[in-house]
């Protein structure tokens, strides 16, 4: 069955981390002039919080832009997207913990204005980076369409986070990136690689130049590439995802052949996992699907 979602992912530069959210709201307002049927509008990971300076400058102004979740900045956020009437991923903020941590976390805000769900960076770039981990994976659900994974930027590097976003549900796997390096080409590799390994959709929105190199793309679950961003200038790439193929690929398997989803059966002995401590159970190796009923977790859950 068609389940329909229609995103554009916004390859821009960042906006300057002393600049109004109202800055911001203008350049939603126009992709949305150009590109009114669009449900879901995505941004590059730390869009809101552009910086300049060395290396301990930068990390000193990232921490003076970080703010709470219920900070000035996502109340309005959250007021954008309910006057908008859109599903708005803004990219990823700086965030202040509870503790005193400083988060790398993306946001998601539901047309009721609401926020809907958040997810803190795992695995931040090290040692360039100055954010503390998150210690969760977060899906979220778009209802009538299916259910969103998050990951940032250098997670990619880690294919546990999109396995374990696929086995929570995710359909499409949103991939906020701020790529200033010559390892792009690598990331779009490894965008294809979980898309086809977790037989999921992509969607990786990198930041345009002068900071970012670009080559956003959004890919389909076995692993061809929608649309690409050849380069780094500021652009939109849009599409309409239909998250029923995952299932479907998932049931004739990819290239009509691959079903990595039903490799076990309950009657399959345990694989040890010496890694994690762990192993995998062959009765849990199936993924939760978008009207399972799981929990989705919310800003007091998730982390």
């Amino acid at each position: 069955m068609s389940r329909l979602l229609p995103l554009a992912l916004a390859q821009m530069s960042p906006q300057a981390a002393t600049a109004p959210v109202s800055e911001f709201a203008g350049d939603v307002e126009r992709l949305l002039a150009r590109h009114p049927r669009t449900r879901l509008v995505v941004y590059p990971e730390l869009h809101l919080c552009g910086v300049e300076g060395t290396g301990p400058e930068r990390d000193a102004r990232l921490r003076e832009a970080a703010e709470p979740l219920d900070g000035p900045r996502s109340r309005q956020l959250g007021e954008l997207a309910g006057d908008l009437g859109i599903w708005l991923v803004p990219g990823s903020v700086c965030e202040r913990g509870e503790n005193g941590e400083l988060f790398n976390t993306a946001l998601c805000y539901s047309p009721a204005g609401e926020l809907h769900a958040f997810y803190r960076k795992v695995f931040p770039w090290r040692p360039y980076e100055p954010y503390d981990p998150g210690g969760r994976f977060v899906v979220a659900d778009v209802p009538g369409s299916g259910r969103l994974g998050f990951s940032i930027c250098y997670d990619s590097w880690f294919p546990e986070v999109a396995r374990h976003l696929a086995w929570m549900g995710a359909e499409v796997i949103i991939n906020p990136v701020q790529t200033t390096t010559n390892d792009r080409e690598q990331e779009i590799v490894l965008a294809r690689a979980h898309a086809i390994a977790n037989q999921v959709f992509v969607a990786s929105v990198n930041a345009a130049g002068p900071v970012g190199v670009g080559g956003s793309l959004i890919v389909d679950p076995e692993g061809r590439v929608r649309k690409h961003a050849a380069g780094g200038e500021a652009q939109v790439l849009t599409d309409v995802l239909d998250l029923g193929e995952v299932a479907r690929v998932r049931e004739s398997g990819t290239a009509g052949l691959n079903r990595v989803w039903s490799q076990f059966t309950a009657h399959d002995a345990p694989v040890e996992l010496p890694l994690y401590q762990g192993r995998i159970e062959p009765a849990k190796w199936h993924p939760e699907t978008p009207d399972a009923g799981i929990r989705i977790p919310g800003p007091e859950a998730a982390g």
